[in-house]
């Protein structure tokens, strides 16, 4: 169902981090947050909005994260990807049970689970008004999350970069910490770079930058923030080439 209402964009990557299914739990996946989550992008979906997903794995890696240490990075970058298609699995389940229809694809192969990441398979998916969701990275070590969002976003043609955190935007210092902090409305590749705003990892910011691929910086816990931000309206900060 799509309403009269137009929406500014017609696809986008919403990059969520693991720690946002967590809700006030220690690590693991709150239902409650993880079906509010849900019902946010059911509500864009409905607009008629394109909706792709990158999720981490942090929440579920959290919880191995000591047994971690001393470990081959590559090793336990494998173990962080593995947590991400939990938590695909996760959310896609959610979808399903509230009137979307999802498909999981995992850039490492484990095809009893869920499909391999297909790129013209995950066109035909949005394009018939389904949700994908990417999970396990890019499929390799020493990359993150962040940077699997900024290269599925412009593999799929995406119009906008969505980054879901805990904070309303992107401040000039941690807010939490400086209470003279200010928020951005919008800046430049170019001038968040110069002042080290730590908006993504590196990689993965200068891809898009390249790309001309703009980002949202907004509050996954603010409602109605992420309609807001499809619907052009002002919301969070926008990072623009």
């Amino acid at each position: 169902m799509t309403s009269s209402r137009k929406p500014a964009y017609r696809r986008i990557l919403l990059k969520l981090s693991g720690e946002a299914l967590m809700g006030e739990d220690a690590f693991g996946i709150n239902r409650a947050t993880i079906e509010r989550i849900v019902a946010e992008i059911r509500e864009i979906a409905r607009l008629g909005v394109q909706v792709a997903v990158v999720i981490g794995g942090g929440n579920i890696f959290r919880g191995v994260a000591g047994g971690s240490v001393g470990m081959d990075r590559a090793t336990a970058d494998y173990m962080g990807m593995l947590a991400t298609v939990m938590n695909a699995l996760a959310l896609a389940d959610a979808m399903n049970k509230h009137g979307l229809t999802a498909r999981v694809m995992s850039a490492i192969a484990i095809e009893q689970v869920v499909e391999p990441y297909v790129r013209p398979k995950a066109l035909q998916y949005l394009e018939e008004g389904k949700v994908v969701v990417f999970a396990a990275g890019t499929g390799n070590p020493f990359f993150t999350t962040d940077t699997a969002a900024a290269l599925r976003g412009a593999e799929i043609g995406a119009q906008m970069v969505l980054k879901a955190t805990k904070v309303d935007g992107v401040y000039s210092a941690d807010p939490k910490r400086d209470p003279a902090a200010t928020r951005y409305a919008q800046i430049s590749f170019d001038e968040a770079m110069s002042r080290n705003l730590g908006i993504m990892d590196a990689t993965a910011f200068a891809l898009c930058r390249d790309q001309k691929l703009p980002i949202t910086v907004f509050s996954i816990f603010k409602p109605g923030a992420l309609e807001r931000v499809v619907m052009g309206e002002s919301e969070g900060t926008l990072v623009y080439a």
